[in-house]
């Protein structure tokens, strides 16, 4: 069960969508070496792109354990866990927030993301059809 309202999600993916489909953004699919901060790089480029500004003050905005479950849906929409490994998926993104110093730009570096995110609510058995 998520702890996010599914219209706060898919405000996200309609602006993840709009962000990532201008021409000028690339995005790399893996970093050169883990120390690469690449997910701060691409948000350093675009920061003033009102799209990356409205996900990343939106994801600001949620609690930390919602900052996680956000996470934990993209990793689920992605086929990293399923959900029956939904409890795991958020234990292991709350675990990785220490890391994931900036929620918002770690998901708006994922190229796909939105198409993760979508499916993770579908699997939910939710939807962003009105």
């Amino acid at each position: 069960m998520l702890n996010i309202n599914s219209e706060t999600i898919c405000f996200i993916i309609t602006k993840a969508r709009e962000f990532q489909a201008k021409e000028e953004i690339v995005i790399p699919e893996v970093p050169l070496s883990p120390s690469e901060n690449w997910a701060m790089q691409i948000l350093a480029d675009h920061v003033d792109d009102p799209c990356a500004r409205e996900v990343t003050e939106t994801v600001q905005d949620l609690e930390p354990d919602q900052q996680a479950e956000l996470v934990a849906l993209m990793w689920l929409g992605r086929g990293d866990y399923d959900l029956s490994e939904w409890d795991t998926a958020v234990k292991d993104a709350t675990e990785s927030m220490d890391d994931i110093t900036d929620p918002g730009g770690y998901l708006l570096a994922h190229p796909l993301v939105a198409d993760f995110l979508l499916d993770g609510l579908d699997q939910h058995g939710l939807s962003c059809e009105a």
